[in-house]
């Protein structure tokens, strides 16, 4: 999936993680600097999170000031800062998602999504959607398509899991009066920035209306503006019973949410869901301010411009179609990413890999712009096709 390589010396971290051939040390904008004095364009944000790129004042302001004025504090005392974060989530979403439960990560969230729809509707059945990616925690690795066989480790899943196809509306059909919920990226990330098509969740939302069944989206990655939207549900036109999205949502601090439609929220009881760091006062600085920058910024405008202009200039050298939207997108190619990733890294320019061996993941910074786009079509260009 990348040009990794496993560092020489094992040093004290667990060596559970594949190493790209450089070694960061600082970050600018949409530029990362090595430790063998390299200035690389980095159209992978450290995997879709620096939304914002590095250093943004805005953002290291918001940071600097929440940390003087207080670090931490229990979800058991009243925080304005929680508040006004929550706030600004909901009403930034534009959907009918009223509720906001902050946690840590992307995995986290899905977990807590999983749990309250099997809470809710005493229902032991999850559909998911194959080639999905959700998490390594027990109940989101569970709805992870190729988990078990893999690496999942536990001896059985919380519940029963089936997949069905990522194409195919009459899939839906697969759910029933058993289905306690349905979880779904409206665009796939990992998979290689593949879009579920609108007629698949048109109907998903459908079927679960009828089946009492919940329907989950997981907006980790694809969330937060990445797609030019504040959230790909609204490109569908869909509102399903909660989302969960990370990843942008700190801009590289680490939290998470699960926005909760009123029907869900209505039946939560006290105790039911629990968390020590989620919703910190500095993670909930940042969510407040990435959302003030974004939208001050006009960031989702430039989202959605600069990705039209990858699309016009960038089908060059080895590159055969683009999928996705916005700024998650999958460069279709006619080698093996790994070697384009490899020949794209020694002109300055970091991608990231995708499940799919022939496709090349962008998910780049929302500051990136055409200029940095020239620079990815001209290096594609000089690659043999």
């Amino acid at each position: 999936m990348n040009t990794a390589v496993m560092p020489a010396a094992r040093g004290h971290l667990a060596q559970v993680f594949a190493q790209y051939p450089f070694e960061v040390l600082s970050g600018e904008d949409v530029w990362i600097s090595t430790g063998d004095g390299r200035r690389i364009l980095d159209c992978y944000g450290g995997h879709a999170v620096a939304a914002l790129g590095y250093g943004h004042p805005r953002w290291l302001g918001a940071l600097e000031r929440q940390a003087r004025s207080i670090a931490f504090q229990t979800n058991a005392v009243p925080m304005a800062v929680r508040e006004r974060a929550a706030r600004r989530l909901v009403e930034f979403s534009g959907l009918a998602l009223d509720t906001v439960f902050f946690v840590n990560s992307g995995a986290e969230a899905n977990e807590n999504a999983l749990k309250l729809a099997c809470l809710q509707t005493g229902r032991t059945e999850v559909l998911a959607l194959e080639h999905g990616w959700h998490g390594r925690t027990a109940a989101a690795a569970a709805v992870t398509w190729g988990a078990r066989d893999k690496w999942y480790g536990f001896p059985r899943t919380p519940f029963d899991v089936r997949f069905i196809s990522r194409s195919d509306p009459t899939a839906a059909e697969a759910i029933s009066e058993r289905t306690a919920c349905v979880i779904v990226e409206p665009v796939q990330g990992l998979a290689g920035a593949y879009p579920v098509p609108t007629p698949l969740l048109s109907a998903l939302r459908r079927r679960c209306t009828e089946h009492g069944a919940l329907l989950i989206f997981d907006e980790v990655q694809c969330g937060v503006g990445r797609t030019g939207l504040p959230f790909a549900a609204l490109r569908a036109g869909i509102t399903p019973d909660m989302i969960t999205t990370a990843k942008a949502l700190g801009a590289g601090f680490p939290v998470a949410a699960l926005l909760l439609a009123p029907a869900v929220a209505d039946r939560l009881k006290l105790e039911q869901l629990g968390t020590t760091f989620g919703g910190g006062p500095l993670a909930c600085a940042l969510v407040e301010t990435v959302i003030d920058v974004i939208e001050s910024e006009q960031l989702l405008e430039n989202v959605v411009r600069v990705s039209d202009y990858i699309a016009r200039t960038c089908q060059v050298g080895p590159v055969t179609g683009i999928q996705g939207e916005g700024f998650l997108l999958g460069l279709k190619l006619t080698r093996p990413a790994r070697e384009v990733q490899r020949e794209l890294l020694s002109r300055g320019i970091f991608a990231g890999g995708a499940a799919d061996p022939n496709i090349l993941r962008l998910l780049p910074a929302y500051t990136f712009g055409e200029a940095h786009v020239a620079l990815l079509a001209q290096a594609l260009s000089e690659i043999a096709p």
